[in-house]
């Protein structure tokens, strides 16, 4: 008798700038096996080649049937094709990733951008499911900025799939680029806030005040980046603290428009930048509840995300999982 579906094991893959990680999970959910993999450099060829490699190495380690794999990755989709359209730090342009993945691997084949699956699992097994809440926008704070937004336990990603873009929210009209080569807006939230936004106000920093902690520490050797930034401004440094607050108040500027727009029941903050939220996440819930329309400014819970960097790959498989169950209604 054919296996269901909706019973046998799933595979969830995450595909970042430098890494892919994969995992086994068994048909009770549970990770089983992992399989990572350094794609720094690749080139479109060898990421597809990546791919359909961790999948099928992981095959190997199952008794269990496999019955569909999920893959988050760092680009806009036009899910009515499965074709990947752009990635900002990747070499994929107009990729008909679903078909060629489905042909490599033998799989029922699902797929979206990385952050909408990171807050999928965000909200079935992280921060979200602890608090109870169907309604979640999950942001990623890294080198960049990036999220995804959970509705009544659905990700939401526009008519094609190829919304969510929360990084490219403008929060200044006649801002800066963008700092994504894809991306033709200014004033982008990405430029604002996140990692290469730290560094960049950091060497400003650095350039502005001389004889300032920052600028001797880095003529003691250290990067003028967010681990040094944040070490100072953790010994009290007014300068670096500074920092963090103009950081803070733009991040809560972008979230309290993510509260007018969906009213969503928890905003959970992740990612690279996760050391530094307790000094960011107090002041951009100021603007949230000082600047949003009532009452979903009181109503909705900003927190850490409690998740690390296996979110998208568990819900890369819970989208996986979603859609063999689709699958065998249909």
């Amino acid at each position: 008798m054919e296996t269901p579906l909706t019973n046998g094991a799933v595979i969830g893959v995450d595909l970042g700038g430098t890494k892919l990680s994969a995992g086994l999970f068994d048909s009770r959910d549970e990770l089983v096996a992992r399989e990572h993999t350094l794609v720094g450099g690749l080139s479109q060829e060898q990421l597809v080649d990546a791919l359909a490699q961790a999948v099928g190495k992981l095959i190997e380690q199952t008794e269990e049937k496999v019955v569909a794999a999920g893959f988050g990755v760092p680009t806009t989709f036009d899910q009515r094709t499965g074709i990947a359209v752009q990635a900002a730090n990747l070499p994929i342009h107009n990729l008909p990733l679903r078909d060629v993945l489905t042909q490599r691997t033998g799989l029922p084949i699902f797929l979206d951008n990385d952050a909408n699956v990171a807050a999928l699992a965000e909200q079935r097994k992280g921060a979200g499911a602890a608090a109870g809440v169907t309604d979640l926008i999950m942001v990623t704070l890294g080198t960049g900025y990036g999220g995804g937004i959970v509705i009544d336990g659905r990700v939401v990603a526009g008519h094609i799939g190829a919304g969510a873009e929360l990084g490219h929210m403008s929060i200044d009209h006649a801002g800066l680029p963008c700092v994504s080569p894809n991306c033709p807006g200014v004033g982008c939230i990405e430029t604002y806030a996140g990692g290469t936004a730290l560094a960049r106000d950091a060497q400003l920093l650095v350039e502005r005040e001389p004889d300032g902690a920052l600028a001797r520490a880095v003529a003691d050797g250290f990067e003028a980046r967010g681990e040094t930034v944040l070490r100072l401004a953790k010994a009290g440094d007014a300068s670096c603290l500074a920092l963090f607050q103009e950081m803070g108040e733009r991040l809560g500027t972008a979230f309290y428009s993510l509260v007018n727009i969906f009213n969503p029941q928890m905003i959970a903050v992740g990612g690279g930048m996760s050391p530094a939220l307790d000094l960011l996440l107090p002041i951009a819930t100021d603007i949230v509840r000082r600047r949003a329309l009532a009452p979903g400014n009181d109503y909705v819970q900003i927190v850490k995300a409690a998740y690390g960097p296996d979110a998208g790959m568990v819900g890369a498989a819970l989208m996986a999982r979603d859609g063999a169950h689709a699958l065998q209604v249909a």
